[in-house]
């Protein structure tokens, strides 16, 4: 269907109507809180957005601004990010929170430069908070952005690809809302949810088909080089004795540093002991295997393990594979 995207004034106008009359009703777009707005791009990075729903109203409850983040230790900090994974977000939310309070007296800054300056805060990041905080123009390109301005513009160029993005950039900063960004960042991305899905789009019921080029919409986009899974596996011991159960604390540079595990041992060791049970989970590209077996009570812990007693592990922070495996190992 032939258009003209080109026309950003009227696409513009097309998609913020649109989604005036029919977008989805969020919390975190029920607000101009640049904290509740923040922590709601956190979560929603790497997160489905009906895993962060069943989550952010009740932690927004606990942590209702900056100096309530900043105020807890970090392994309260974990535990309570637990079952939203990627663990590094809640350290960095925290070392923003701590930066707001500490430089801005718990205010956040209106200024791009001065937001990109808060630890863990990248380009989208404080694109999404002037945008949706303080309705300040900001580009905001995620999946579902590109996707659609791909689509839109029938453009087969890779959109991961160093031309691809500044394609993409120059295209969204020509389209943007000068007057309600806010709305129309949100509708760009909820069209992308709602009918301009990968696959097959819906097209006939899209509120803005006039003016895409697509012929071929279900080819588009266009990437360089797909995501391949990899596959894991590793072996862990269960040791429980009258002291507690033996956990690891992870060290700093680990992938869920300051949280316990169950301790790891090589494969010729772990496997001289029964087998308790295997477990599977998924982490970004990776496929992971843990095989569980029970240690015998003598042995001997590294300097990183600890037993804990069972009394402690609801309020330790623990990666969720790790929750789930101990509770059901205790029934």
């Amino acid at each position: 269907m032939t258009g003209n995207p080109d026309n950003s004034s009227d696409f513009s106008e097309s998609l913020v109507a649109w989604f005036l009359q029919h977008g989805r009703r969020y919390p975190w777009r029920e607000t101009c809180d640049p904290w509740f707005i923040l922590v709601s791009e956190v979560m929603l990075q790497q997160t489905t957005i009906p895993t962060v729903l069943g989550r952010y109203g009740e932690w927004m409850r606990r942590f209702p601004n900056p100096a309530a983040l900043a105020s807890v230790s970090e392994q309260e900090a974990l535990r309570s990010w637990e079952g939203l994974g990627y663990y590094r977000r809640v350290r960095a939310l925290q070392a923003a929170a701590k930066a707001v309070v500490e430089q801005y007296g718990g205010t956040f800054p209106r200024d791009e430069t001065a937001l990109r300056a808060l630890p863990g805060i990248g380009e989208y990041t404080a694109a999404a908070v002037l945008s949706f905080a303080f309705n300040i123009p900001a580009v905001l390109i995620d999946a579902n952005v590109a996707r659609v301005l791909a689509r839109l513009y029938d453009d087969p160029t890779p959109i991961d690809t160093t031309v691809g993005r500044r394609v993409l950039r120059r295209r969204a900063e020509e389209l943007l809302h000068r007057n309600n960004p806010r709305a129309y960042n949100s509708a760009l991305m909820e069209l992308g949810q709602t009918y301009c899905t990968p696959g097959a789009p819906l097209c006939l019921g899209c509120p803005v088909r006039t003016f895409c080029r697509a012929k071929d919409p279900t080819s588009l986009p266009v990437k360089k080089q797909e995501r391949t899974i990899s596959s894991l596996e590793h072996w862990d011991i269960w040791c429980l004795t009258e002291q507690g159960l033996l956990l690891e604390l992870q060290p700093p540079t680990a992938r869920h540093a300051g949280m316990y595990r169950l301790p790891q041992r090589p494969r010729e060791f772990a496997e001289t002991l029964p087998h308790l049970r295997d477990q599977t989970y998924s982490v970004t590209r990776y496929k992971v295997t843990r095989h569980i077996h029970r240690a015998c009570v003598t042995v001997v812990p590294r300097a990183s393990e600890h037993f804990i007693s069972l009394s402690r592990l609801e309020a330790l922070p623990l990666a969720s594979p790790d929750r789930k495996i101990i509770r059901a190992l205790l029934v």
